[in-house]
């Protein structure tokens, strides 16, 4: 098996679907020029493959200006080294606003590659607010999908929120679960989050196990 870090996992997906403008680096110098070009607040995340689940071990930071990215910038190097891992580098990625969805593949035993979707984030555990499908979908089945969640409220201009582009969703929706047709080997891809908002969608953090 084969593991996939953020970079490499949304390098793959970049083909069919878009994702949040991001640099990777061990340089705090290049991490400034990205933020200060990108515009603040970043995002910065640790990324190694001995940390696929970079929540676990805080590594997700949020930057306000340059006095914080330096900050941060150096927390998360100095956490790599503590926890004696091998550090790839730091992950200065563009923050976006919008409504936290989970796309997920697996390739069952029985059905062979299904897709999930469901509300993402830090509540993906807590809730397990989920829907499943066999791939491929059509836009019926996406949209099937989105109504089937519990908290589907949370997509549809939850507390003065703008609603989500429900069009952009099922397009993602449907895109994602052709995926597996040009990539067999896909054992797991998760897309934790897919930011939606209601002019575009993202994904904003990515891994994957391959065969």
């Amino acid at each position: 098996m084969k593991k996939l870090t953020e970079p490499k996992a949304e390098k793959l997906l970049s083909k069919y679907l878009p994702i949040a403008k991001s640099i990777l680096t061990k340089k705090e110098k290049e991490a400034k020029a990205f933020a200060k070009k990108t515009k603040y607040p970043v995002m910065l995340k640790l990324i190694s493959p001995d940390a696929l689940h970079k929540t676990e071990i805080k590594g997700i930071r949020k930057a306000g200006n340059e006095e914080e990215l330096t900050k941060e910038f150096k927390n998360l190097t100095s956490t790599a080294k503590k926890k004696k891992i091998k550090l790839d580098g730091i992950l200065v990625q563009e923050h976006i606003k919008g409504a936290e969805t989970i796309i997920g593949l697996k390739n069952d035993p029985t059905f062979g590659h299904v897709i999930l979707f469901g509300i993402g984030g830090v509540f993906v555990e807590l809730l397990k607010d989920v829907s499943f499908r066999v791939c491929p979908i059509t836009q019926k089945d996406a949209e099937e999908m989105i109504n089937e969640l519990k908290a589907k409220k949370l997509l549809q201009g939850f507390r003065g929120e703008k609603p989500a582009n429900m069009k952009i969703l099922k397009n993602t929706l449907v895109k994602t679960s052709k995926i597996p047709e040009k990539h067999k080997n896909i054992e797991e891809l998760d897309i934790n989050p897919f930011i939606i908002n209601d002019k575009s969608g993202k994904v904003a953090d990515a891994r994957a196990i391959l065969k």
